[in-house]
């Protein structure tokens, strides 16, 4: 008979917790065990309105309610299958780490304790989880086995899924079949390298001729793209036709569009929303509050509404793009003029949204990057009857802590999604803002 298999013991570190309230419940079978010095953190992050403060109150309240004597004495079981909860309360105690690191601080403190566990467990492997990667190096310096909280983690981004796919050699008769009615052809009839998903899209080229379409999954036919223009907006490349094109599909009801700065993602889905305007109740436009050089907004002047001004500005700034597309008096310019002040065009930061309504609702969610999992579950789950949720943003351009371009909210969103009915996804390639902006994007 096999050895039973020795169950592991994992260190949380705070930021753990900051990222996802949850986290304890996804280490399988094996120990958890927090440091008091982290509840101790926590009390610092209990206020206020950002995502972490958030995160900070749901896993005090979570604790509170499964907690009790035995939590700090033998441990709490956290359910079948699963291993226990220890907070350890007394000061650890580490030669090796006071030797190490002379000043006394919150991170050294689940680094001694750490090494205590692993003292005193020697036939169990002890583990440190933090996102910080400056804790980690540290740990590692002493031999402390230290890893990243892998929960919602994206493994390789090369394989992320963009929506959207080249392929060459396609017989110049398929293509000229797309040109004449019905504009379809069935998947049986054309033979591609990869199992189309709900909602791809795919240029199909030969030497001569190309034409872009969109796969059916319904239907199992490949459709025809025409393009489609929204409020004076036009699509200047095929992904931007193809993102326009997912964006005003009525049976598509969530849509990610990712991609560098400049290739239009935010202007895209803001001119669909507005060509969609009798559809929807409302238009929502919002994104998260990430503080310049991780300084709060309180040391900025000026009441509430002047701190987030700035924050807000380029959605504001896509919003005149928009209006140049027509003339001072046009009726389109009034009607944003009217949208604007009777609500039903809202642009505002993404905290405002906690306790509305998300039915009828076409909601932009603008540098989706800088959200957690758990934050993109929350906003997507409380979607209702009619609503049409758009995350856009740019995996690789993180403004928070203890994210990255692996284990962020949207590449999250992306790679769990893709395939599904109600679901599309572009990665948005091409700069269009400028010449000059695309030169720079690329080089610097």
């Amino acid at each position: 008979m096999a050895a039973r298999k020795q169950k592991k013991i994992f260190v949380i570190d705070t930021n753990v917790i900051l990222y996802d309230h949850t986290c304890i419940y996804h280490f399988q079978e094996h120990d958890v065990v927090i440091p008091i010095v982290v509840l101790e953190e926590l009390d610092n992050f209990k206020k206020g309105s950002d995502s972490i403060n958030y995160e900070a109150r749901e896993f005090i309240r979570e604790l509170n309610e499964i907690s009790g004597p035995s939590l700090f004495t033998k441990g709490l079981s956290l359910g079948k299958d699963s291993g226990n909860l220890f907070i350890e309360v007394s000061p650890p105690q580490s030669e090796l780490v006071n030797h190490a690191f002379i000043q006394k601080m919150p991170d050294h403190m689940i680094l001694a304790l750490a090494d205590q566990l692993r003292q005193k467990h020697t036939s169990r492997q002890v583990i440190l989880i933090t996102k910080d990667i400056n804790l980690r190096m540290k740990a590692k310096s002493i031999g402390i086995q230290a890893e990243d909280y892998e929960t919602g983690k994206i493994r390789n981004l090369d394989e992320l899924y963009c929506g959207w796919q080249e392929c060459e050699g396609i017989e110049s008769s398929l293509i000229s079949r797309f040109y004449e009615e019905p504009y379809l052809v069935h998947k049986e009839e054309l033979p591609l390298p990869v199992t189309p998903l709900a909602h791809q899209y795919f240029i199909l080229k030969n030497k001569s001729s190309s034409v872009l379409v969109h796969f059916n999954q319904k239907t199992g036919n490949f459709e025809k793209i025409n393009k489609p223009t929204a409020y004076g907006i036009d699509p200047r490349n095929a992904e931007q036709i193809f993102a326009l094109d997912a964006l005003l599909k009525p049976g598509v009801a969530l849509v990610a569009l990712t991609g560098k700065a400049g290739t239009g993602k935010t202007l895209l889905a803001l001119a669909a929303a507005l060509q969609q305007r009798k559809s929807f109740q409302q238009i929502y436009l919002a994104r998260p509050v990430v503080p310049l050089g991780n300084n709060d907004i309180g040391y900025l002047p000026g009441d509430i509404k002047s701190k987030l001004d700035p924050y807000m500005q380029p959605l504001w700034d896509n919003l005149s793009v928009i209006r140049t597309k027509f003339q001072p008096e046009s009726p389109e310019l009034k009607r944003i003029a009217e949208m604007i002040q009777n609500e039903k065009l809202l642009i505002a930061p993404l905290a405002y949204i906690r306790g509305r309504s998300l039915s009828n609702i076409f909601f932009i969610v603008d540098e989706a990057q800088n959200l957690t999992p758990h934050e993109v579950k929350t906003i997507i789950t409380r979607a209702g009857e009619g609503a049409k949720i758009i995350f856009t943003g740019d995996i690789y351009q993180i403004d928070t802590p203890y994210l990255d371009s692996q284990s962020n909210g949207l590449t999250y969103l992306v790679d769990r999604m893709k395939g599904q009915e109600l679901f599309a996804h572009i990665n948005l390639v091409k700069g269009e803002r400028s010449q000059l902006a695309e030169v720079a994007s690329n080089l610097l």
